[in-house]
């Protein structure tokens, strides 16, 4: 599966330049002719009008186009820069999802029919076991007694979502006005038995299995927009950008955050300003406050400690998105040649632009056209949470905070990543306090690294010594280090090693590394470990 989603991400890009190279072959007069573009766009929506996925390839489209074509034509003449066939109720051969009606053949029957009707191969470690726990998980959600309406049903989408060594049933109850979302994974034993795992109910679960921190699921869709559209009815607060993201369509995505971004920019005039936070020694980070996204901007000169060159930084952030991401690291989108209003840019920012990157940027009249920036869903800096939390008095969450931090932590370990600087603010929360890393200038494979004990001193002297006294050699780390700067704060510390002490051991370290390259995946379940069903 992971070999799979590292191929789908890096396909899209291949087939573009495949048929820009054939294009170009053919009519090596389309590069320089631009008065064809227009003509080629009217026939080409021709073509697409009974197409089932006429957002994808009039995406599609402007990625060729976009490659042949100069900034200048970026514009609704030559590309599609609105959508010119609609999707909505765009339907294919079979129904997007099946309703099934409980008041017809009883609930336990009803949710046996859901589970047969995907017709999967494997057998089933013991339905009924999972079909009770599936009753007594709803009995929660819908406390007797129940009043059922006449309306009552279940909608079920028509393909499982997989990812990783799942798969999730998602749909949706509608009783009278009450609709609950709802999604169930589908896990397998090590004898390739099949059983459900959990119910996940309501929208805020939904929106963790679905996160932007998550793996793209795979999902066969006839009709990618009725499956979009569904499952906004399910999420209405996520975007449809990250929704086609979510089911594997990263560039019909990345068309949608661009024109979001720019129909928001219409609507709203406040300045886009630098990120709340430390300023990062790698990256510029700017935001727009009225939308919920921040800008980053390779800088021309990195500052010392930093001793990597402008590539490494591209590599690394290309390394995480072929990765699984486990719910740990936020997914970027990435673009080239974006053009923003000018007078949009607070001074102090567009002057720091200019000072630390000014290779990236140009002006270009009344517009400043980064050449390449990363775009990332805004978090909050998990040091400047702390401090909040620390300063209100809210033991509670800050000790729940910082759990979720080492947890961060190891679940990227268990998924083969070494963070390499861990400190508090190269970490965001979510709107849902989940801490997910978002720095990735210093991550490396977690089998790249030698994980140490540090030597015992020889003398007082080496004792007292203010620099290390043994050797380190290249990709050496001293995991007992970590104790002085993870956690800066003594509250904070001692609550955090409360949870965490075994991060300074090097053992445990070695460990993941071992299981990683023995070829063990770690579990990481996108959904609290206390609604999993017995077994």
């Amino acid at each position: 599966m992971q070999a799979l989603a590292r191929a789908r991400i890096q396909m899209y890009d291949a087939r573009v330049e495949e048929t820009v190279r054939a294009l170009l072959d053919r009519f090596p007069e389309a590069e320089v002719d631009e008065s064809l573009w227009p003509a080629i766009k009217v026939a080409y929506i021709g073509l697409i009008h009974d197409h089932q996925q006429p957002e994808c390839a009039e995406t599609f489209y402007n990625s060729v186009a976009c490659a042949v074509l100069h900034r200048r034509y970026y514009h609704n003449d030559f590309i599609f820069w609105r959508p010119a066939v609609a999707t909505e109720h765009l339907e294919g051969e079979s129904p997007t999802y099946r309703c099934f009606y409980p008041l017809k053949q009883g609930l336990r029957g009803t949710l046996r029919e859901i589970a047969t009707s995907f017709k999967l191969a494997n057998p089933w470690e013991n339905l009924q076991r999972d079909l009770l726990c599936v009753v007594r998980a709803l009995r929660m959600h819908f406390p007797r007694p129940v009043r059922v309406r006449p309306d009552l049903q279940i909608q079920v989408l028509g393909s499982l979502f997989f990812r990783n060594k799942g798969a999730y049933i998602v749909g949706r109850i509608i009783n009278a006005q009450r609709e609950l979302p709802f999604a169930v994974p589908i896990l397998q034993n090590e004898r390739g038995e099949l059983y459900l795992d959990a119910l996940l109910m309501g929208e805020s679960q939904l929106l963790v299995l679905f996160s932007f921190a998550r793996a793209y699921f795979f999902v066969d869709m006839e009709v990618p927009a009725a499956y979009v559209s569904f499952l906004r009815w399910l999420m209405p607060r996520k975007p449809r950008a990250e929704l086609y993201m979510a089911v594997g369509l990263a560039k019909q995505g990345k068309t949608l955050f661009y024109r979001d971004l720019h129909y928001h920019l219409k609507h709203s005039t406040d300045r886009f300003v630098v990120a709340p936070g430390i300023k990062g020694m790698v990256m510029l980070v700017f935001t727009l406050p009225s939308f919920p996204y921040v800008f980053k901007v390779i800088r021309d000169r990195f500052a010392p400690p930093k001793d990597i060159d402008r590539q490494t930084v591209l590599d690394k952030y290309q390394m995480v998105k072929l990765h699984d991401r486990v719910g740990r690291m936020a997914d970027t989108l990435e673009y080239s040649l974006v053009a923003l209003p000018l007078e949009r840019f607070d001074p102090g920012l567009l002057e720091e632009l200019r000072s630390e990157c000014a290779s990236t940027i140009e002006f270009e009249r009344d517009q400043l056209v980064l050449g390449h920036v990363y775009i990332e869903r805004r978090m909050r800096p998990l040091n400047m949470h702390v401090e909040e939390l620390k300063g209100d008095g809210d033991e509670a969450r800050l000790r729940e905070v910082l759990r979720e931090y080492g947890n961060a932590i190891k679940e990227l370990a268990g998924a083969g990543i070494f963070p390499g600087d861990m400190l508090l603010k190269n970490f965001g929360v979510t709107r849902h306090e989940r801490v997910v890393f978002y720095d990735y200038d210093e991550i490396q494979p977690i089998t790249e690294v030698n994980f140490r004990r540090i030597p015992p001193a020889a003398s007082y002297e080496e004792e007292l010594s203010a620099e290390p006294y043994w050797r380190v050699g290249d990709g050496d780390v001293f995991p007992e280090q970590f104790e002085r700067f993870l956690v800066s704060n003594p509250l904070a510390r001692e609550i955090f090693y409360e949870y965490h002490r075994d991060l300074l051991d090097p053992a445990f370290w070695a460990a993941k590394q071992a299981r990683w390259r023995a070829g063990v995946l770690e579990d990481v379940f996108p959904y609290p470990e206390e609604i999993r069903f017995p077994r």
